[in-house]
């Protein structure tokens, strides 16, 4: 079955108050047309799960600074200072993870556990007293999985049954977050026929996806994804 829609239909079944996880490895593997058509219809209240913040008026960094996003789950904001400012002012909340606790986070609910035991961050301001666990002479804390309503991923390659290919870094969080959500919509600038790729170069099944859009060009927030990938 084609899995193609447009990318006006595939972001409007994105509802206000929806979780989404958001591909990407700073801008490398970012979603921008996804991310921009979510702008342009200006859904609200929406929780964005991303390794980072992008940077200023660049990526979900728009979002935010447009008043879309509520909350924030990600592993540092440093590199911009607009989502800084509204982090310190209160504006959205933000709950940060260690890089490879997100992953594993996000990666455990792809697997359909509920959660994992680890000793990293137990004696930082990270951990509350509730989210320890003795065990067998140990401390653990408890890492709840990480899941979401939809999924927005940047393929580097695609075909229409939903297999995709990714380029560079993107593979680090994309692949994870396609088997966390709900809802996993795509976009890919190259979009061919099933039988294009051998099964070793899938990196997303199409069973975890519901929508690919085929990207007709890519925007100038794309020239500094491949200035990314080229360094």
């Amino acid at each position: 079955m084609k899995k193609n829609r447009t990318l006006e239909s595939a972001i409007a079944s994105i509802p206000s108050g929806a979780v989404i996880m958001v591909g990407g490895f700073g801008n490398p593997g970012t979603p921008f047309s996804l991310i921009n058509e979510l702008l342009r219809q200006g859904q609200t209240n929406l929780t964005l799960i991303k390794n980072d913040a992008n940077e200023a008026s660049h990526g979900v960094s728009r979002l935010i600074e447009n008043g879309q996003v509520r909350k924030l789950i990600t592993t540092h904001i440093g590199l911009n200072k607009n989502v800084i400012d509204r982090f310190n002012q209160g504006e959205i909340e933000v709950a940060f993870h260690p890089q490879g606790i997100l992953a594993e986070k996000i990666r455990t609910a792809g697997a359909g556990s509920f959660g994992f035991l680890t000793d990293i961050g137990i004696h930082s301001e990270i951990t509350r007293p509730d989210d320890l666990l003795d065990w067998q002479g140990k401390t653990y804390k408890v890492e709840m999985a990480l899941r979401a309503d939809f999924a927005l991923i940047h393929a580097a390659q695609a075909d229409w049954l939903g297999n995709l290919v990714y380029q560079g870094s993107a593979i680090n969080f994309s692949p994870l977050m396609a088997m966390a959500a709900d809802h996993v919509i795509v976009e890919t600038p190259d979009l061919g026929a099933p039988g294009r790729f051998s099964p070793e170069q899938v990196h997303t099944p199409g069973a975890f996806v519901d929508s690919v859009v085929q990207l007709e060009s890519l925007t100038s927030d794309y020239g500094i994804l491949e200035h990314h990938v080229r360094r």
